[in-house]
């Protein structure tokens, strides 16, 4: 039974194919056929006719069966005739025709007869003649030619095919397993219906949001310090529109809000100290009042083997250079340290706005080793079209770092930034706040404020690197060096950090991180001027932090950063800062 169908299945789409095409000749039949028969087109684009007289056609069926070895013997030899024609007339391709065109209306359906089947032989001049008028035993003769193709076809096919038994196994099968595979199509439909649901309410074909919620209570202890400050409740939002044209590159156009403060420190006279010492990472960012803004515009895409970064705003040097800090670095997110200073080595903080920068893999390096240059630019006040601004003149950071990477257990990289920065003030690590700001996210006064009356220039030099001798371990480092040359008499300084951290991923529980950093924030040593006499003491930082995760979406993190010799100043309290971040994404 199962060859039968087989043989019904690849004999329907020929004899229509057969039907079609000798069809053709029809319109050449009709100029010979009898005016007395009453023919009425059905398909007047095809030329098709049928008789329309019903007795008319049983006439000629009973005269056919009383002629019957006449027809036969006529069927014969015509069949014959075409299989003794010579190589020449048997084509391979429609285009061996010579009379035959593309734009004719059955081309399509003697292309499927001559390629696919076979069963199609022309003339021995490669004509194929297809409106000269055609006889019944000539059609007869085609179509038992094309059936002799096709059962040379079917034997030649079906000896691989199923047999009944496996069929009947087949069937067995579906009885057996009738139940799941009805809860199966349950589950089908279930998909089918809720993707069709979200195809028509999605919000874009090319954009998905990534958010992030952080709710914070912190407090700041010690003598003076404590009691200068109260326990705060503090959160920031971002909403982050992740754009993808290509399905390689990636535009990011995110929204933030916050009202978080850094806690005011004060020094044993009673003054606050100038430092921004114990700046955390939800308070980068922050609008103070939670009013909404466009913190950052940035474009990825890949350029050859290359990596292009391009910023419209709020660019920094982190968004596109390896900074080697692995479960401490989170962007100034809310699951990596605390802290902006363990989070990523200072060097990155200097500078940032708009601009661009790439990364090129070079040294055919293999997938065990892979080397690469970093360099980027970016603009303090890039938008600014006045005097000693906008994206050349204004204050900048040109960043180049080498990076390699061994496997994926060890990373290094080296760093280089130099930066202007116009006369007017501000602070040298500013994240691009630009001349004349206020902002600083990380270091002392006295390795951040940048003289007043004449502009200035930065080279800095950094090392970072990071080793993970297991999944249970990782260990991250850097060391930066800052030489600042101010163009007045008495600008010059330097300053230096350094820091050494340990993650343990996975404490606990999957997902769970458990860190602890150590070092010194960015210091300068022997300042004249506005900071004659506030002290040479290293201020060292140390955090321990232990993020845990309730669930794919939520976090937790409790954590303590102790600050000592805050301002560079031993004489000033120590200061400990408690934190419990609570962190949601979705």
């Amino acid at each position: 039974m199962s060859h039968l169908l087989w043989k019904t299945l690849v004999l329907s789409p020929v004899v229509l194919g057969v039907t079609v095409l000798v069809s053709a000749k029809a319109m050449a039949a009709a100029e010979v056929a009898s005016s007395s028969e009453d023919t009425k087109p059905i398909a007047a684009n095809a030329s098709i006719f049928i008789q329309t007289e019903q007795p008319k056609v049983n006439q000629q069926l009973v005269a056919q069966k009383t002629d019957e070895n006449k027809v036969l013997e006529e069927v014969n030899r015509y069949s014959n005739e075409g299989k003794n024609q010579n190589s020449l007339s048997q084509v391979t391709s429609v285009s061996q025709f010579s009379d035959v065109q593309p734009t004719d209306w059955a081309f399509q359906a003697l292309q499927s007869l001559v390629e696919r089947y076979g069963c199609i032989a022309g003339y021995p001049n490669s004509t194929y003649r297809g409106n000269r008028a055609l006889t019944r035993y000539e059609f007869a003769a085609g179509l038992n030619a094309c059936l002799d193709r096709v059962n040379e076809l079917i034997a030649t096919a079906t000896a691989d095919l199923v047999t009944k038994q496996d069929l009947a196994t087949l069937q067995r099968l579906q009885e057996e397993f009738s139940a799941e595979l009805a809860t199966l199509r349950g589950r089908v439909d279930s998909v089918e219906a809720r993707t069709a649901e979200l195809e028509a309410n999605q919000f874009s074909t090319t954009t998905k949001l990534v958010g992030e919620a952080i709710f914070v209570v912190t407090d700041i202890f010690g003598n003076n310090s404590g009691d200068a400050n109260n326990t705060v409740f503090q959160d920031r939002v971002r909403l982050d529109l992740q754009t993808s044209f290509t399905g390689k590159d990636i535009l990011h156009t995110r929204l933030a809000a916050g009202n978080a403060l850094a806690f005011t420190q004060v020094g044993d006279n009673g003054v606050g100290i100038d430092t921004a010492e114990g700046t955390q990472t939800f308070q980068i960012g922050s609008t103070t009042n939670n009013s909404v803004i466009i913190d950052w515009l940035a474009y990825y895409v890949p350029i050859g083997p290359a990596q292009a970064y391009f910023a419209g705003t709020g660019g920094i040097h982190s968004d596109y250079v390896a900074t080697n800090n692995p479960y401490f670095e989170d962007f100034d997110g809310g699951n990596g340290a605390l802290s902006t200073f363990a989070s990523e080595s200072p060097i990155y903080r200097i500078g940032g706005g708009a601009g661009a920068a790439l990364t090129l893999p070079f040294g055919g390096g293999s997938s065990f080793f892979k080397p690469s240059l970093t360099v980027g630019y970016l603009a303090s006040n890039a938008n600014n079209p006045g005097a000693n601004q906008g994206l050349l003149e204004g204050n900048y950071a040109a960043l180049g770092q080498l990076n390699f990477s061994v496997g994926d257990r060890f990373s290094i990289g080296a760093t280089y930034v130099h930066g202007y920065h116009g006369a007017g003030g501000g602070n040298l690590f500013d994240l691009g706040g630009g001349l004349g700001s206020t902002n600083r996210v990380v270091g002392t006064g006295q390795a951040n404020t940048l003289t007043t009356l004449n502009g200035s220039s930065s080279n800095s030099y950094g090392i970072s690197a990071a080793f993970r001798p297991s999944d249970k371990l990782s260990v991250s480092g850097f060391v930066s060096y800052h030489d600042v040359t101010g163009f007045g008499a008495g600008d010059d300084y330097e300053a230096w950090s350094y820091g050494l951290g340990v993650a343990l991923p996975d404490f606990g529980k999957k997902g769970n991180v458990l860190g602890i950093f150590a070092g010194a924030e960015p210091y300068a040593f022997n300042r004249g001027g506005a900071f004659a006499g506030t002290g040479n003491d290293i201020p060292y930082h140390f955090e321990g932090f232990y993020k845990y995760r309730l669930s794919d979406n939520i976090s937790i993190t409790p954590g303590v950063i102790w600050l000592t010799s805050p301002g560079q100043n031993s004489n000033n309290d120590d200061a400990i800062i408690g934190t419990l971040r609570t962190t949601f994404t979705f």
